[in-house]
């Protein structure tokens, strides 16, 4: 069997998957090169990286980890078993994030297919969601599908869950008095001001509510305001560690669950200003019982939404830093 990192059309379709995922401020920040058609390597991309409100990273990261399972889908589906290696060599390569080698393995089963084939359906949502609650049985398939990549979901019942849209607002007050990051901000997520080109951001109509269980990009007012469920389905996803690659396996983990939710017809989005906050104040995580918090989802049964819009493919591809023998892991 032929490795799908050895021909052109096999590399594309890698390249058109890893594409697909979610990122902060639909930023993209990564590229994947193939090496001499045996192994692939995923790349940061240092002219997308968010300096202001991420300046450990971990936003990068954890949005890089994201493409990295769908490559990792891409690959399984293709009949191939994935052999993954986080930063393999950051010493000399900082920005090389995983080292993907393959091994032939048959088959692969339904629920590998169902997530890939949900790859292009998947969206972040920002409509209002229904009062329809999200099921114990989804829930738990969401909290399993975090298990399998290391991490941990943990949701939040309803009063710790109005506890932490009071702390997000606070922290969206605070970073809305931020310049710089409110013209971050901007540059990444309004009509016409995206550096790359491309459409701007797809967001959803103002929130009238308060606290707001939506984010409102640094356009209150500017939009009609509508009012959200009342009592919001709140998650936050943990990883023992804070480090660069605990962040991957969170991207990992979240694109899993992201997809299993798409599987069950459930949408999310996401309220991560006190992380910013957090990251912008270059602290750490502290400690936690239940680990670092990486990523504060809202989940729930929302309307169909557009897509947001992504690079060609042929723009997420990379050059290994230099020629070598083989690859350092």
């Amino acid at each position: 069997m032929h490795s799908p990192f050895a021909t052109e059309r096999a590399f594309h379709r890698l390249l058109t998957a890893a594409g697909q995922a979610p990122s902060v401020l639909n930023t993209q920040p990564w590229r994947l090169a193939a090496v001499r058609g045996e192994f692939a390597e995923l790349l940061a991309d240092p002219d997308r990286r968010l300096r202001v409100s991420d300046p450990r990273g971990r936003s990068l990261h954890v949005s890089c980890g994201a493409a990295l399972f769908n490559l990792r889908l891409a690959v399984r589906t293709a009949g191939h078993r994935p052999l993954i290696w986080l930063l393999p060599n950051t010493a000399e390569e900082p920005l090389l994030l995983a080292a993907v080698r393959v091994s032939p393995y048959g088959p692969a089963s339904g629920r590998t297919h169902e997530l890939y084939d949900r790859i292009g359906v998947r969206r972040t949502n920002r409509e209002p969601f229904g009062e329809r609650p999200v099921p114990p049985h989804v829930l738990a398939d969401l909290r399993h599908a975090a298990a399998r990549e290391g991490t941990r979901l943990v949701t939040l019942e309803r009063h710790a869950a109005a506890d932490l849209l009071e702390h997000i607002a606070v922290a969206d007050d605070e970073l809305g008095k931020d310049g710089d990051y409110q013209a971050e901000l901007r540059a990444w997520t309004m009509s016409g001001n995206r550096r790359d080109g491309l459409p701007s951001y797809v967001r959803g109509p103002g929130c009238a509510d308060d606290p707001a269980p939506v984010r409102d990009f640094g356009t209150r007012g500017e939009r009609r305001a509508v009012r959200f469920e009342s009592n919001p389905r709140l998650a936050v996803l943990t990883t023992s560690g804070d480090g660069p690659a605990d962040w991957l396996r969170a991207g990992q983990a979240l694109q899993r669950l992201l997809l299993t939710a798409t599987v069950h017809g459930v949408s999310a989005s996401f309220l991560n200003q006190p992380l910013d906050l957090r990251d912008m104040r270059r602290r750490s995580d502290p400690h936690h019982r239940r680990g670092h918090i990486q990523m504060i989802i809202r989940l729930g049964y929302g309307p169909a939404v557009p897509r947001a819009p992504r690079r060609p493919a042929a723009e997420l591809r990379g050059s290994p830093p230099a020629p070598r023998e083989g690859c350092a892991v």
